[in-house]
């Protein structure tokens, strides 16, 4: 089965990409625009890393995370009830390895939108783009559906008054969170350009690559990529999903023979979609195994291409 049946299979629109770090690759609708949901977080933390390394910020710096105001999130920060204190480059670890939301919307503040925005576009990710931080996104996608913000959106118990659950999931499925054309945006194409130009140091300084490559080995999420190969086969990788209507992730699979490969997996459902979000996420490590495969012996079904656009 090839990556177009995979995602067949699944019911989901399906791009995705693959390269061995320092070489060209194969892909599968590779250069449309996706929502790439918290895979961003891989060009954040190389942002903020390039400006620490640069003394534009201070790694050990403690910032302050007050307990009110947090943005919201299912792990990490936006759980705790008292104040947190911790180092900036502690907060690109803890949103590298369980992509956390308010360690991104403080790193976000710190390094600003723009100077991430410039280094995807300096690497020619012409695809690529945040619009904001994350609070905003979850705000301005909760508006959208009628509600004030995000937290009225969570607490909405679509079984006690309208929108019914069918219904939001329409709703959001329009949003600009959701929709790359006007929200943050990525391709699998880009996102592999991203991901070689860390792995071979030259995406911004050494040192901020190396530690952008240290903290995605870290995620504990591995049930999507990782899940495709076996225990000898080593993975980082990031992760991103959103509102169950997106489920991403982007990684370095590196293989006991040295071998390394970038690959990038994303999927977009529909409101009407009824595929367990488990089998996604199998998929897409399904999808990353038949394009990696292909890479290490003759391609069969996967479209080629020599420059990931």
């Amino acid at each position: 089965m090839d990556a177009a049946e995979i995602f067949r299979e699944l019911g989901v629109t399906g791009t995705a990409c693959a390269a061995p770090v320092a070489g060209s690759g194969i892909g599968l609708l590779a250069g449309r625009a996706m929502s790439p949901a918290s895979v961003a977080k891989i060009q954040v933390a190389l942002a903020v890393e390039d400006a620490i390394v640069a003394s534009v910020l201070d790694g050990r710096e403690q910032r302050v995370l007050p307990a009110q105001s947090r943005t919201a999130g299912p792990t990490g920060i936006s759980l705790l009830r008292d104040e947190v204190r911790m180092s900036v480059r502690d907060l690109v670890t803890q949103m590298l390895s369980i992509s956390d939301n308010v360690a991104t919307d403080e790193l976000i503040a710190l390094v600003g939108v723009e100077r991430v925005n410039q280094l995807t576009a300096g690497l020619g990710m012409s695809g690529t783009r945040i619009t904001g931080d994350l609070r905003s996104l979850l705000d301005g996608m909760a508006r959208e559906a009628g509600f004030g913000d995000y937290p009225a959106m969570a607490t909405h118990d679509p079984a006690a008054k309208p929108p019914s659950l069918a219904q939001l999931r329409l709703m959001l499925h329009g949003s600009a969170a959701l929709d790359p054309a006007r929200g943050w945006a990525t391709t699998a194409a880009d996102t592999v350009t991203l991901l070689q130009a860390i792995w071979t140091g030259t995406g911004a300084a050494p040192a901020a690559c190396a530690a952008v490559r240290e903290a995605m080995a870290t995620q504990v999420t591995r049930h999507r990529i990782a899940a495709g190969f076996g225990p000898e086969v080593s993975v980082a990788a990031k992760s991103g999903g959103l509102m169950g209507l997106v489920r991403n992730e982007a990684a370095v699979v590196s293989f006991p023979d040295q071998r390394q490969y970038a690959v990038a997996v994303f999927t977009r459902s529909t409101p009407e979609t009824t595929t367990d979000p488990a089998r996604i996420d199998a998929g897409i490590g399904g999808v990353a195994r038949v394009l990696i495969d292909a890479l290490r012996g003759s391609p069969t079904g996967p479209e080629m291409f020599s420059s990931h656009r």
